[in-house]
């Protein structure tokens, strides 16, 4: 691809619920822009954009994909994100990466809540929007009740520029409200232009292009006082008027836009590639990204003349390139085969071979420019990283992911494969944010946490395409402990005779509770009743002993142990035999100390819409669950406190996923032992046996 002007860059994100038409949506303009020589469909798994092996079998965008093409001497970056929450990670990678975000809202089934996510989520990172209304040749499509849901959801900044003609519930054609002009589409997507549309064609539809025609003047009014005059005098703007206002305002995040399109019979496709190269904003219109600077902050210009700055948003682990990182130029001029210092290691970082992507196609660059978007291979930058010039050392913000909320534990299904499953696991956390791979210390269990079931089963999944290894899920393990109520006085004798020495050590050890997570021992001995040198004997095997309680194998914590008298044999005492002592009195003063089990008690913070408070609450109640108090949060949000026992909390996260549709979030995070309500002992101590 040759050199583009920064002005003929356009970076765009498609986000919204999934199932909404995001990836049909971009095969169509793909086809239609001639950079795709079909028009693939999901359903078949032939899509330019979702081409990885899961993403075709589940028939869903598992990953955020890159589709660069050229289109009027434009050169467009397309970025496919996930609808499904729990790939969200790769949906925040791609709205930073772009300029404007097109959120693709079904003209069947209304404004959902991925729509409302990817809506904020352009608003939290200060990117221009757009709402592509999709799927409009559907029998229960209804555009102008979506188009009435979207200025109810989203407020007045709604602008209607593309709607259809509907006659006898069918649309016949569309009008572009910019250039007040009115198209029928051919069966091969070809736009024929047609006269205006009549009230015989459609019914109020005179009334509504009226309507609809002010509604769009009115937003343009509002971005300059020079047309808001011109406004209010009555007089009608020009075209150029409304291009260039609709393009100013979406630039200040004062207007968003609505279109309709059908990427099955590809209606509507040719007008959005219009307002692609009209409407949307150029890198170096939008606001100037903010970057760190010797502890200063510093606005980067987009200038292909200005210091190299660069901007990993998003890693992939590929088997066969290796590690593919995709960067987004933010100025200057990034090179193939040139050294450039990683900001946010401070080391430096050597720039192999560059590519831009159209799907899985890759063709290799030597350069590109400020504004721009190119993936490198084989470098050791991680998402969120920062390339710069030496000359002017820069750091951008790193992106905001959410924690993970959902675990299993993850066990090879070949035995040898433990190391493998170790190193493949590290390559998909670099591309993943939101996954980690950890071992528990207390269950030595190896534990992965997502988003979700379906983020941990294509984890999984990926393992074994990408890396070869296989492995078995299963619920995480409680680490529960035990501890001990009363003090108790116990004597531990091991006396065995076996031909010439014996073994002999004799011990009486007090045991009594305390606050610690760790065995405290002392001796109180007096006139040698056990010499000093077995002391360390008789600590060794408390320690060794602690590890086990006596009631389901778990540690032992909050235990002090006394050793306070004893006896020994000058030839047959040792320190094996002190130690075995030692171990036959823990189990013996356990026994008697009223031993109880204790469960690990995590604090929950819940944040969900003010309608389903009341139902988290009983939920939580029926979990043991403990609610500390509620606060609001802001725009219809409450946060919730509560601490809630561990082995309560494992499916919460789909609980509330459907609970609040999406919309609620949590933070959950180990705090403390408590003990064990004794209506649940005989379970927990059936169902975990001895942790190893």
């Amino acid at each position: 691809m040759k050199e583009y002007d920064v002005n003929k860059v356009k970076n765009i994100a498609f986000a919204g619920h999934n199932g909404s038409g995001k990836t049909s949506l971009a095969e169509a303009i793909l086809y239609k822009a001639g950079a795709s020589d079909r028009l693939g469909k999901t359903a078949d798994g032939t899509t330019v954009c979702d081409y990885d092996p899961e993403e075709i079998k589940r028939k869903i965008s598992i990953g955020t994909s890159l589709a660069s093409f050229e289109y009027n001497d434009l050169k467009v970056n397309l970025l496919d994100t996930p609808g499904l929450f729990d790939f969200a990670a790769e949906m925040i990678e791609g709205i930073r990466a772009a300029d404007t975000v097109m959120i693709t809202v079904s003209a069947k089934s209304g404004v959902k809540v991925g729509a409302r996510k990817a809506y904020n989520e352009a608003v939290k990172q200060g990117k221009s929007k757009m709402f592509v209304v999709t799927k409009i040749d559907d029998k229960d499509a209804n555009f102008f009740n979506v188009l009435t849901e979207l200025k109810t959801v989203f407020g007045p900044t709604v602008c209607p520029v593309v709607v259809p003609v509907i006659s006898n519930g069918k649309i016949v054609e569309y009008v572009n409200l910019i250039e007040m002009k009115c198209y029928k589409y051919d069966a091969k997507g070809n736009a024929i232009e047609t006269d205006m549309p009549t009230a015989e064609i459609s019914e109020k539809f005179e009334y509504r292009v009226e309507g609809l025609v002010a509604a769009v003047s009115e937003a343009v009014a509002e971005t300059s006082e020079e047309l808001m005059e011109k406004f209010f005098e009555g007089e009608a703007f020009t075209q150029k008027e409304l291009i260039d206002g609709i393009h100013d305002g979406m630039n200040r995040g004062i207007i968003t836009p609505v279109v309709c399109t059908s990427a099955a019979d590809l209606a509507g496709i040719d007008m959005l590639l219009k307002e692609i190269e009209l409407l949307l904003p150029s890198p170096n219109e939008v606001n100037k990204a903010e970057a760190t600077a010797a502890d200063d902050i510093t606005e980067i210009e987009c200038d292909v003349n200005a210091p190299l700055s660069a901007f990993v948003f998003k890693t992939v682990a590929d088997p066969f390139v290796g590690k593919m990182s995709f960067i987004r130029v933010m100025s200057g001029k990034l090179s193939a085969n040139c050294d450039v210092v990683n900001a946010s290691t401070g080391g430096s970082e050597k720039i192999g071979k560059l590519y831009t992507l159209c799907g899985k196609k890759q063709t290799e660059v030597s350069a590109t420019y400020a504004g721009d978007i190119v993936v490198a291979s084989k470098i050791s930058a991680n998402t969120g990283d920062t390339l710069c010039e030496s000359a002017k050392v820069v750091k951008f913000a790193e992106m905001e992911f959410p924690k993970p909320c959902y675990s299993m534990a993850v066990k090879a299904k070949a035995q040898g494969d433990e190391a493998k499953i170790s190193s493949s696991m590290q390559r998909l956390t670099e591309e993943d944010p939101t996954l980690t791979y950890v071992q528990d210390d207390t269950t030595k269990e190896q534990i992965l946490s997502g988003l979700g079931e379906q983020h941990i089963e294509v984890a999984a999944a990926k393992l074994k395409t990408k890396f070869g290894v296989e492995v078995n899920l299963t619920v995480p393990k409680i680490a529960y402990k035990e501890t001990i109520r009363k003090k108790v006085k116990v004597q531990g004798r091991h006396k065995k005779q076996s031909g010439g020495h014996g073994q002999f050590g004799d011990v009486w050890i007090e045991f009594e509770p305390c606050v610690s997570d760790t065995l405290i021992f002392e001796e109180k001995i007096f006139g040698g009743a056990v010499p000093k040198n077995y002391f360390p004997a008789v600590q060794k095997g408390l320690e060794e002993s602690v590890r086990k309680g006596v009631l389901a194998g778990c540690p032992v914590v909050g235990l002090k142990a006394i050793l306070v008298d004893g006896s020994y044999h000058p030839v047959d005492s040792s320190e094996m035999a002190f130690k075995t002592a030692a171990s036959i009195a823990y189990k013996e003063g356990l026994r008697q100390a009223d031993p109880v089990m204790l469960e690990p008690i995590g604090e929950l913070k819940v944040s969900a819409p003010d309608d389903n408070t009341g139902d988290i609450m009983g939920e939580l109640n029926k979990r043991r669950g403990r609610v500390l108090g509620m606060e609001p949060v802001g725009d219809g949000v409450t946060m919730i406190q509560a601490e809630v026992p561990m082995r309560e909390m494992h499916d919460f996260a789909m609980y509330l996923r459907q609970t609040t549709r999406g919309l609620g979030s949590f933070t959950f995070d180990f705090v403390r032992y408590e003990q064990l309500p004794a209506n649940l002992l005989a379970e927990v101590i059936s169902s975990v046996g001895a942790i190893e």
